[in-house]
């Protein structure tokens, strides 16, 4: 290996936007983060959601607040019309 090509390797402390402080290794000398895991949303389970000129509102105007399991339901609802139906069908 040679010498004196690789940057120092110091410990840092990491400030996130929310607020949260820890302490890592890096290279650089500060670290400002965005997010973290105390304010992500995969994290947290919230949901932080910026509506830019009015694109949510529109969504859910044209297709309704649908959720995973209202999605779910309405699947497993159609599934059972059409095999009952299926069923009524002279073969």
């Amino acid at each position: 290996m040679k010498p004196d090509i690789h940057p120092d390797y110091n410990v840092v402390e990491a400030h996130c936007a929310c607020g949260a402080k820890w302490m890592t290794k890096s290279t650089s000398k500060d670290l400002h983060l965005d997010v973290c895991s105390s304010c992500h949303p995969f994290f947290t389970g919230r949901q932080k959601l910026l509506d830019t000129e009015g694109r949510i509102t529109r969504f859910t105007k044209k297709f309704g607040a649908q959720t995973v399991e209202k999605a779910k339901t309405a699947t497993a609802a159609v599934k059972a019309t059409k095999a009952k139906a299926a069923k009524k069908k002279p073969s």
